[in-house]
């Protein structure tokens, strides 16, 4: 299996699980954790109401976790690699990923629709989450109700946690990208890149210094952004037509120096962002419907990928091959989440 984990310094480390014998998949999961204080922890989820855990060199599924009540819409895992927090309707269920119990240990409550994203705080304390009842809320992870809820106005498609980690930024379906401050509880800036045109991806890179929307046209959005005493100011860098089609994520790289963008036409693209260039470096042609989500790998040289085929796929980025291919949802896989960070 390719390395695909980066120490905090980048030094590279080859820790995705080696090939190991034939054993039950608890037992499995056991030497694993035994051997490696530090896994590599690969989860996807579909519609048919189930969540897989994977090993990510010999693709066996390790786990399983029953979601009958409503399909999970997305998936996060905690920076401790201790929890797995997936988001469904309306409910967002935080999962022990050590422990192998199929029973969340919290369950939060609070959402009236569709929850479309969940996020972590740096130091896992805290999550945001975005939903279709137009609100975004934080919670403190070690208690069931929300601790701060923003309005909308409109069905909101996605939140990310700027790396000040005092900000949230999200969008929503009438093509509004706002900034919170959590402190203040407060939108503090709009954006509208294109008027009544649904924004349904944001990404920011880990230096805070730029700013990615994808929207339901097939067009990306790039702002640089500055923080300039008490606000974060938006320059207007550029717009590029990514897809034909209906981009349904887009997320920068670790190293922010990809951009991957999944859409409704089957493909993945990879975008060069140094000097702010988004030329086109490769495109993942494999799955046979839609790609719903997307995730890198911690030295930026892999990513794994979810779609409508009921699979997901690890690809190479250097070759655009797919090296690994995980089967076994019976219907459309729509998210996935992948920690191989060394803590």
């Amino acid at each position: 299996m390719p390395n695909a984990r980066t120490h905090a310094k980048g030094q590279h480390h080859s820790n995705y699980p080696s090939q190991q014998h034939p054993h039950s998949h608890q037992q499995q999961q056991q030497q694993q954790q035994q051997h490696d204080p530090h896994p590599v922890i690969l989860v996807t989820a579909a519609y048919d109401h189930v969540i897989r855990f994977w090993d990510a060199t010999n693709t066996t599924c390790l786990r399983t976790i029953q979601h009958p009540d409503a399909q999970v819409n997305k998936l996060c895992i905690s920076p401790d690699e201790q929890y797995l927090a997936a988001a469904s309707n309306p409910h967002v269920r935080l999962y022990d990923i050590n422990s192998g119990h199929p029973n969340p240990v919290v369950s939060f409550k609070g959402h009236t629709s569709n929850v479309t994203a969940v996020a972590f705080h740096c130091e896992g304390k805290w999550m945001v989450t975005a939903s279709e009842d137009h609100t975004v809320k934080i919670w403190d992870i070690r208690c069931p109700d929300a601790q701060r809820i923003f309005d909308h106005k409109a069905p909101v498609n996605d939140v990310v946690i700027h790396p000040n980690q005092g900000e949230l930024i999200s969008c929503d379906q009438n093509g509004s990208i706002k900034l919170w401050d959590i402190g203040e509880s407060s939108c503090t800036r709009e954006l509208v890149p294109e008027e009544d045109i649904p924004v349904r991806s944001v990404t920011v890179a880990n230096d805070g210094s730029s700013l990615i929307a994808a929207n339901n046209t097939g067009n990306c959005y790039v702002w640089k952004m500055t923080h300039n005493r008490d606000f974060t100011d938006f320059q207007p860098i550029t717009k590029f037509a990514a897809h034909e089609k209906y981009i349904t994520k887009c997320v920068l790289s670790p190293d922010v120096k990809h951009l991957a963008t999944c859409s409704a036409d089957s493909t993945v693209k990879i975008w060069k962002t140094d000097n702010y260039s988004f030329e086109l470096e490769t495109t993942l042609v494999g799955h046979q419907r839609w790609v719903w989500d997307c995730a890198f790998s911690a030295d930026s040289e892999y990513l794994v990928t979810a779609s409508s085929d009921n699979t997901a796929r690890l690809w190479n980025l250097s070759s655009g091959e797919t090296v690994k291919h995980y089967k076994g949802h019976q219907k459309a896989c729509v998210c996935v989440a992948l920690n191989d960070f060394s803590m």
